[in-house]
């Protein structure tokens, strides 16, 4: 099967010698990373100026999950994701033009300027939301794996959602399906320790979220969702058993957020001091110090990365601005309605 993300490229050093193949994937890694970063920075530059407006959510700490899933899944796998998505669609392989349009409510947006921050959506990329429900997309999920399923299809559906999401019935409703039929499915918990304001201490009796989805029956384990190499081996194996018959697996992603909530949230149920312990983990300085000792990176290169990663953001933004707002005829398009007659 081909992969989501195309041919990989060898790169080779300013100084000519070539890179081992390790080193030419945990550049793809770091690429995909500050792409993310990067580009949700500028998205609280353009929220600020209020050029974005609504609710945005940012991803900011948490890139090493949605690189680390993603880079394991092919094209036919499916992605559903949560209200904090700019990262798994950026991962996923949406255009940057596109997902930028969409903040800006722009006809040219992923999903024509109507849904916003938390609505990305692309299903020639099978990547089925952005969902603004707490657990609304688990659900989803579930249908989109007993379809391949039920079509004896080898495809995995790759369901992102947080700790918040995980205290909702629609995780364990979901749960108990998938593992009562043998869904090819993969359970992404992104455990940042808040659900909005709330600390995971203070609503879930049991911390331990894959001890806990284990009761199910499926395969369970925690990972350090700070270090993208540690998610993509996880990743991998599950999705390598899940192909090979083995059921619905649950990945726990211990992460962090770096950003409040959202940005209508003053962040005050936090200590900084903790925010800070955690931000010396950042998943990007991890890989990038990582790549410095192996001599994988050098400054060149870092500074090349960047300058690709600005021109491309700098292109979205204008081209955003550039694009054209839905006409006000269009807006019953795509619309369903039902009309009752009342006497």
């Amino acid at each position: 099967m081909t992969s989501v993300h195309g041919t990989r490229k060898r790169r080779t050093k300013a100084d000519g010698r070539g890179i081992t193949a390790r080193g030419a994937h945990r550049g793809e890694l770091l690429h995909a990373m500050l792409r993310i970063r990067r580009f949700e920075e500028r998205c609280v530059e353009l929220y600020s100026a209020a050029k974005i407006r609504g609710f945005v959510h940012l991803y900011i700490g948490e890139e090493a999950v949605a690189v680390g899933v993603t880079h394991t899944l092919t094209a036919e796998d499916a992605v559903v994701s949560t209200y904090r998505e700019h990262g798994h669609a950026l991962a996923r392989g949406l255009p940057a033009e596109a997902i930028m349009a969409e903040m800006y409510g722009k006809a040219t947006g992923c999903s024509g300027g109507r849904g916003g921050s938390m609505h990305l959506f692309d299903a020639s990329r099978r990547f089925y939301g952005g969902n603004a429900i707490v657990a609304g997309g688990l659900p989803l999920a579930a249908g989109l794996a007993l379809g391949d399923h039920m079509c004896g299809r080898f495809r995995v559906t790759c369901c992102f959602f947080g700790d918040g999401a995980y205290a909702e019935g629609e995780f364990h409703e979901t749960a108990n399906l998938a593992a009562l039929w043998g869904l090819p499915l993969l359970f992404v918990c992104e455990n940042n320790l808040y659900a909005m304001g709330t600390a995971l201490r203070r609503h879930e009796a049991q911390t331990d979220l894959a001890l806990r989805a284990a009761s199910y029956g499926m395969a369970a384990w925690a990972v350090d969702g700070m270090d993208v190499e540690a998610v993509e081996r996880a990743t991998g194996r599950a999705v390598e058993s899940i192909r090979g018959g083995g059921g619905p697996h649950f990945l726990e992603m211990r992460t962090y957020r770096f950003r409040a909530h959202s940005m209508y949230d003053p962040d005050r149920y936090r200590d900084k001091g903790e925010i800070e312990r955690w931000k010396t983990r950042d998943p990007i300085e991890r890989l990038t110090d990582r790549m410095r000792e192996d001599a994988e990176l050098v400054d060149d290169e870092l500074a090349e990365i960047e300058h690709r990663v600005t021109e491309e953001i700098d292109a979205a933004v204008a081209e955003a601005e550039r694009a054209p707002e839905e006409p006000v005829e269009s807006l019953l398009q795509h619309v369903t309605s039902a009309r009752t007659e009342v006497t």
